[in-house]
């Protein structure tokens, strides 16, 4: 059994260039959290040595220490092990790198997202910056996989390695470039010490362009209403101005950008109590879902491998359906929600927390001795019936429509199994197929057979 200090290892996460960051486990009361460790690339250290790459190690762990913001995430442990410093966080099983399917290839294309999801994740990433900045920090690498999303889908910004202080000098040759390709503003790949708040800024617009549009904006930029009709030229004119190539030309705060976006989010608003004053059919959603034969509903329990995942639960590339159930949904009044397509029955709201796949399955059992809607034959969903409540974004008087199920559930567990640690899940608010480990925190909404 591997341990770094105390802690028992129970996953490696990830690895960047400064080190490794692993899931681990207190010895004692199992508390799952995140562990950076310093273990940096042996090309960084022959170009800066390995001392070097220690104190800004050290001085990322202050920094984030020396924070306290719910939009910024926290250190809760630092120690060493065999000489290597480390420091413990919060552990979040998403990011948004993650939600939308960003690649490791950037350019390709990603999953788009609700222009209310955009903003709200936007929102959440200025409100930490705003404290960073106030703090003199420039963090200079804000990107999708660096705003991890919280089981209550709070943004957290992380990953400090390559942020500054204000009139801080960088440490690195005058060959390494700092920050990530896409994402970084011109003048930071030109020369990192110049750089200031804009920089944050300029790589928070490519964020949310990347969110509204599923791409980046390029050279020739491409109007978002390319990409969703519902948005205007105003959308353009705010982009345009994060992201402009001339810091100066920029937003000058993240306090004025979120100002802005304010504003934004109340046209768009307004543009939906516009698109409502047109007739709309209740719970229209389902007439625009396309019935398939080729969905084969499946109510027994199994373990999906990844590899023939796709093509098993017929999915594109980015996790998403390539066909729509078309539900023939009824509402009852003991908090059920019955869809006579499919043959199922559907708790309405499900769990009122988030729980790990294994508490999720007990939550079952507990509904069923409780006789919840007068029965005891509740199951946890397979993947298969949850992608039937999965839909395309809403578009025009389609935002009216009502929905009948709980909105705060946007990640709902399936009794599928994906190896003997990880578990198949829906995004139904994002719409797409993923797994994750048992530790994971998601909601559950239990289904059964109508008799």
């Amino acid at each position: 059994m591997k341990t770094i200090g105390k802690y028992i290892v129970r996953a490696l996460l990830g690895r960047g260039a400064m080190g490794k960051v692993f899931k681990v486990e207190h010895p004692t009361i199992g508390k799952v959290a995140a562990l950076k460790l310093l273990d940096p690339d042996p090309l960084l250290v022959s170009l800066m040595g390995f001392d070097k790459i220690r104190g800004m190690f050290i001085a990322e762990a202050r920094t984030l220490a020396g924070l306290r913001h719910q939009n910024v995430v926290d250190i809760i442990d630092f120690d060493e092990s065999n000489g290597r410093p480390f420091y413990l966080m919060a552990y979040h099983v998403n990011n948004l790198g993650v939600l939308i399917g960003e690649s490791p290839r950037p350019d390709e294309p990603s999953r788009q997202i609700s222009i209310d999801k955009a903003i709200h994740y936007t929102r959440h990433t200025l409100q930490g910056l705003s404290c960073l900045h106030y703090a003199g920090i420039i963090h200079r690498d804000i990107k999708p996989f660096n705003l991890l999303i919280t089981d209550l889908d709070m943004v957290k910004i992380c990953d400090f390695g390559l942020s500054k202080l204000h009139g801080e000098k960088f440490a690195g040759p005058a060959t390494l470039k700092v920050g990530s390709p896409w994402y970084a503003p011109p003048e930071q790949e030109s020369d990192p010490d110049r750089v200031d708040a804009t920089a944050d800024i300029y790589a928070t617009g490519v964020t949310f362009y990347r969110m509204l549009t599923g791409t980046l904006p390029a050279d020739d930029y491409h109007p978002v209403a390319t990409y969703n009709t519902d948005l205007d030229q105003s959308w353009d004119g705010f982009i345009c101005r994060a992201i402009a190539h001339n810091a100066n030309d920029r937003f000058t705060s993240a306090n004025e950008m979120l100002h802005a976006l304010g504003e934004l989010a109340q046209s768009w608003q307004n543009k939906k109590k516009d698109f409502c004053r047109a007739p709309v059919i209740t719970h229209g959603r389902a007439q625009r879902k396309t019935e398939s034969g080729t969905i084969q509903l499946r109510s027994h329990c199994i373990k999906v491998d990844p590899r023939s995942a796709r093509k098993l639960l017929t999915v594109d590339r980015l996790w998403r359906p390539l066909v729509y159930w078309k539900n023939d949904f009824r509402v009852n009044p003991e908090g059920t929600i019955i869809d006579a397509a499919s043959g199922l029955i559907w708790q309405q709201t499900g769990s009122a927390f988030p729980m790990d796949w294994h508490h999720a399955r007990t939550y079952v059992d507990q509904i069923n001795a409780e006789g919840f809607a007068g029965s005891s034959n509740w199951r946890l969903p397979t993947i298969t019936e949850l992608m039937t409540l999965l839909t395309v974004l809403p578009t025009g008087n389609e935002h009216c429509i009502e929905p009948i199920f709980d909105q705060d559930q946007k990640w709902i567990w399936s009794c599928d199994r994906r190896s003997f640690t990880a578990a198949w899940y829906v995004s139904s608010d994002l719409g797409f197929v993923a797994w994750q480990d048992f530790s994971a925190y998601f909601y559950v909404r239990a289904v059964r057979n109508i008799p």
